[in-house]
């Protein structure tokens, strides 16, 4: 293989290697770091947290939490939001918390009456990434599950096709080199 393609396409692979192994560390890698991802399907904290972006959460102690604080938390199942706390609901005779009134920033009202429970706090947004969201979840549906595969064996086997004919080149080349010393050493032995 002439050398001036096997560069680029071996720069190319490389790239998306690099490429799949920095969003497997920004969709998977970070539960590491105790960091939960969840991805914003409605527009109610926009434009702080726009439609379709990815979120990362870290837990938080629900005891140090203020008003005007983000946080996500579990409605119902696996239905999560994330919202601003409008107001710490604390007992008034031991003021003791009890829990939270939040409100997206785009809605008109609060999320409701009855203040969230403290149980039901999972964590504070650490960053956003606008519009991952639709990346990940797509990744995570069955074809885009397929999909990422297919794409992974298949730059698989580019590094390994690459690197076979770049090492054929290479051997090709040493055979002939040891050929050519193998006969100018029979020429001068001859002499």
């Amino acid at each position: 293989m002439k050398p001036y393609v096997k560069i680029p396409l071996k720069v190319i692979t490389y790239l998306i290697v690099a490429l799949a192994v920095i969003l497997a560390m920004m969709i998977a890698g970070v539960r590491i770091f105790n960091i939960q991802i969840y991805t914003v399907l409605s527009g109610s904290m926009e434009p702080e947290y726009p439609t379709g972006s990815l979120i990362y959460v870290k837990p938080v102690d629900p005891y140090t939490l203020e008003e005007q604080d983000v946080i996500t938390f579990r409605l119902t199942g696996d239905t999560t939001a994330t919202h601003r706390i409008i107001k710490v609901v604390r007992n008034d005779t031991t003021d003791e918390l009890i829990g939270f009134i939040t409100k997206g920033d785009a809605n008109e009202i609060a999320d409701g009456d009855k203040p969230l429970s403290v149980d039901k706090v999972i964590g504070a947004p650490v960053f956003v990434i606008p519009k991952m969201g639709y990346l990940a979840t797509y990744i995570q549906s069955p074809p885009g599950c397929y999909y990422t595969i297919a794409v992974g064996v298949a730059a698989a086997l580019m590094v390994t096709v690459i690197d076979y004919f770049t090492s054929n080149d290479n051997k090709n080349k040493k055979r002939k080199k040891d050929t050519e010393s193998d006969v100018d050493s029979e020429c001068k032995n001859s002499d």
